[in-house]
């Protein structure tokens, strides 16, 4: 046996070790040489088993069908002929958690990581990917406490401290403790300019205040520490087009875009294309036209969506659909994840987030395209408090939110909108957009006089923020 950098015991050569500590702290750094540090591991010792686990999880974390498929008949096969008996638990629970997750149970591969954590709160790995099966599943509660329940195990003196508490940040803001995650968050930048995932927490906080000018500010400060030189910049930069179109900047945005989240040179990722999708479907529902960028977008989503593997994918997948013009695939891609749910065994955890809730919501997205606003109404009003069952952050999900506030607005819907509107503005009242919906609710009710004082109020949000956009 071997220890890792943290302590925990490793069957394996020091070589080998050596190299998947280098991996394991590319993995909580977001950098690509994750994937590099891994097979050099393996290259070393063929049968280095959290090497093997690595790579699994690595295979779902993208959520790549692809590579899904790929990294499931490499480990099955490896298996296959590999004799576990000199294994600890630990790194057989590891072996079995990353071939559920490869097998589609990603919820049982978060509870075996949950038990690997329990009793080895030093494992940087059970943690990471733990972290983001609950990220995955919109678990916020665990997303709060799997790491919570370990951070007593861990020293400010651990060279990776700070990962687990940009972790902890961000499972703090997912559970509404937004004063608490800040603190945390800021710490954990504090500690290491480059962690993107604490920034990104950090961020999430003033996402989720409507602190948005703050949000600009911090990102401007800090450009050269997470814009570059890791794969979740995208996303980053995804948060940063989010503060942008609530200053009016819808120009940024764009700006961005088209430099960043999706162009000619895009690798196609789905990753980044759930962020591109995600802020051109927010610019859709305020009535842009941006069909030449849906057009390019959805020709990328089509070769995903050939199976079913993550219902979060397949309503980004409609929305470019939607906003290319080709409703068609829209409901031809419903279509196919209704037989999904007639075959599909119920170990699959996709099978719950797609009939729980991915399929209405792709049934909205296509019916929002067609003008049927009062379906839309009656396809997510029912399940809008529910919608973390099929991952993403609240703020990503509130791309759903927005799209029924829209249409119950285009339905003219009062009653709907008017409860809508006044939960966002009671939860963040200094974001111009929920006042510029306010203001249309109130027209709507024949109120001219305090819809003009709600349009006023929008205008005075986004002059107040003083954005930068240094980072541009």
């Amino acid at each position: 046996m071997t220890l890792d950098r943290h302590g925990v015991p490793v069957t394996g050569s020091a070589e080998a070790v050596g190299y998947f500590d280098d991996a394991v702290s590319a993995l909580l750094r977001f950098r690509p040489e994750v994937a590099t540090n891994n097979d050099l591991a393996l290259a070393a010792e063929p049968d280095f088993a959290m090497g093997r686990a690595l790579a699994g999880y690595l295979g779902v974390l993208g959520t790549e069908p692809d590579d899904v498929a790929a990294a499931r008949d490499s480990l099955a096969t490896w298996l296959g002929d590999f004799d576990q008996a000199r294994l600890s638990d630990r790194e057989r629970r590891h072996l079995e958690a990353a071939t559920a997750w490869l097998n589609g149970d990603m919820l049982g591969c978060g509870e075996l990581l949950q038990q690997i954590s329990d009793r080895y709160p030093r494992d940087a790995l059970a943690l990471a990917v733990g972290h983001q099966v609950d990220f995955f599943s919109g678990n916020a509660t665990s997303l709060r406490d799997r790491i919570g329940g370990v951070l007593t195990a861990w020293s400010p003196e651990d060279e990776d401290y700070s990962f687990v508490l940009g972790m902890f940040a961000f499972g703090l803001e997912e559970a509404g403790h937004y004063d608490r995650s800040e603190d945390i968050g800021r710490e954990a930048v504090d500690r290491n300019a480059k962690d993107v995932w604490a920034v990104h927490a950090v961020v999430h906080t003033f996402e989720m205040q409507g602190r948005f000018g703050e949000g600009l500010r911090y990102f401007d400060e800090r450009v050269d520490d997470w814009s570059t030189g890791n794969f979740f910049n995208i996303h980053n930069w995804w948060h940063y087009c989010i503060y942008a179109l609530e200053t009016g900047r819808t120009d940024i945005a764009l700006g961005i875009y088209d430099r960043v989240l999706f162009n000619s040179g895009s690798e196609g990722l789905v990753m980044e294309m759930l962020d591109a999708s995600s802020l051109l479907w927010r610019l859709y529902l305020d009535g842009a036209d941006e069909s030449e960028r849906w057009r390019a977008l959805a020709d990328g989503w089509e070769p995903k969506m050939k199976t079913a593997h993550y219902a979060f994918n397949d309503m980004h997948a409609v929305m470019s659909y939607v906003g290319a013009g080709e409703i068609g695939k829209a409901e031809a891609l419903i279509s196919a994840r209704d037989a999904y749910l007639e075959s599909a065994p119920s170990s699959e955890s996709n099978v719950l987030f797609t009939r729980e809730v991915g399929r209405p919501v792709c049934r909205a997205v296509a019916a929002f395209g067609r003008g049927r606003y009062d379906e839309v109404v009656e396809l997510l009003l029912p399940i809008r408090r529910r919608v973390n069952l099929f991952g993403g952050s609240h703020a990503q999900r509130d791309a759903v939110q927005r799209t029924l506030l829209e249409a119950a607005l285009r339905a003219h819907n009062a009653d709907v909108a008017r409860v809508l509107l006044s939960e966002r503005i009671s939860l963040k009242p200094t974001s111009p957009y929920n006042w510029l919906g306010e203001a249309r609710v109130l027209d709507d009710l024949g109120s001219s006089a305090a819809a003009a004082a709600a349009s006023k109020r929008a205008i005075d949000l986004q002059a107040a923020a003083e954005p930068r956009f240094a980072a541009v």
